[in-house]
């Protein structure tokens, strides 16, 4: 599917955020098999912008990959960044319910090695992708895909830099950042109660222990999920504030990082 910037440039207008003024983002849904399951990403480009364009990976939150992580990889598009949002859970596994998202993400906590399978996997399949680059790539996550960056982080995935908003922050037993050669960034609400500022102080420390270039940005008030909007069906949590601030570092950080 192609869609006009400008329609799209009036979008983020409104939610304060600029793009460039003339292009045409090309969108499409990829399937990809991992261990003989099949996936179905989304892809979004600006098909004017030539090959070798630098690739943000996100990771979508508990319920699967939604209509807001495809706007999130339009809206790095209309940037000038190819962007793949990945499926961790498998094509057509969209939990709705409260049990059956803690259900789906929880079977990747409790199967790591099945997580880094399945996030490596839906790397492959993004730096697959015509007009990417794979040597200036970038990962980030929402929530749960928050989580998902910092597990890629841990699992020495070969990027150059990883992004987590409002994220959960533990390390799990028998985990490091021993093998994390790349910057992170941390987006957090100092009111976050998933992932309190006991977390952030723990993972503060587990990566200076492990001498990670890292940076945390707090936001004053901002509690769980404060980048949700409509699009995700509940904006009890939305911090408008802190939704336009940390999207605003991580432009900066993809700037200094693949850009």
């Amino acid at each position: 599917m192609t869609r006009p910037l400008t329609l799209a440039a009036a979008t983020l207008a409104l939610a304060g955020f600029t793009a460039p003024a003339f292009a045409d983002i090309v969108t499409k849904p990829v399937e990809y098999t991992i261990g003989g399951d099949t996936f179905e990403g989304y892809f979004a480009i600006n098909d004017a912008a030539g090959d070798d364009q630098p690739l943000v990976i996100i990771v979508h939150d508990w319920d699967g990959l939604t209509d807001y992580e495809k706007r999130r990889a339009e809206m790095l598009a209309e940037m000038g960044y190819a962007a793949f949002a990945v499926d961790v859970y498998g094509k057509g596994v969209r939990p709705t319910t409260l049990d059956g998202k803690k259900a789906e993400s929880g079977k990747m906590y409790q199967d790591r090695e099945t997580f880094r399978q399945r996030l490596m996997g839906g790397l492959d399949a993004a730096e697959d992708q015509d007009g990417v680059s794979d040597d200036d790539v970038a990962v980030i996550g929402y929530c749960f895909g928050g989580a998902a960056a910092l597990e890629m982080a841990r699992a020495g995935a070969e990027v150059e830099g990883f992004v987590s908003f409002h994220g959960g922050l533990g390390t799990p037993e028998g985990q490091d950042y021993s093998e994390v050669d790349a910057p992170i960034l941390i987006l957090h609400g100092s009111a976050d109660p998933a992932a309190p500022m006991s977390q952030v102080a723990a993972l503060v420390a587990a990566m200076d222990e492990a001498d990670v270039d890292f940076e945390v940005q707090l936001y004053s008030g901002a509690r769980h999920s404060f980048t949700e909007w409509s699009a995700k069906g509940d904006t009890s949590q939305y911090d408008a504030v802190a939704d336009r601030k940390s999207w605003q570092a991580l432009l900066g950080f993809l700037n200094e990082t693949i850009r």
